[in-house]
């Protein structure tokens, strides 16, 4: 039986977060992704808190020109490592929510490393 996409990147994710869990020392860094829009935010699953958190669609509402692409997603990753610095928090688990880890995944990972985050 065929699954549809979104079946399939939620089973991909179950698997995933079986592995996965963010502690205070080290929370985690979860990736969300739209078509129009990228979301992260670095969660804390002993308390359930939310940490830091940005989007391309929050820089947009700053005043910056970021678009859905690699270089939009790349400048998010380094927007949550300067939040998420300023936080004391430099290491995270890298949650990819079940998307694969290419193109705008991989660039906003790179992006939040090159921020200096560490994962």
């Amino acid at each position: 039986m065929n699954k549809t996409k979104k079946e399939q990147r939620m089973r991909r994710k179950m698997r995933i977060r079986k592995k996965i869990f963010g502690t205070a020392e080290r929370p985690r860094l979860i990736v969300f992704r739209s078509n129009a829009h990228m979301y992260v935010q670095v969660v804390d699953d002993e308390t359930g808190n939310t940490l830091v958190s940005t989007s391309s669609l929050v820089m947009a509402k700053d005043g910056s020109t970021v678009h859905a692409n690699k270089e939009g997603a790349s400048e998010v990753g380094k927007a949550i490592a300067k939040l998420a610095l300023e936080k004391n928090i430099e290491q995270v688990v890298f949650d990819r929510n079940g998307y694969l880890y290419h193109g705008r995944i991989k660039a906003l990972a790179d992006g939040a490393r090159e921020g200096g985050l560490k994962f």
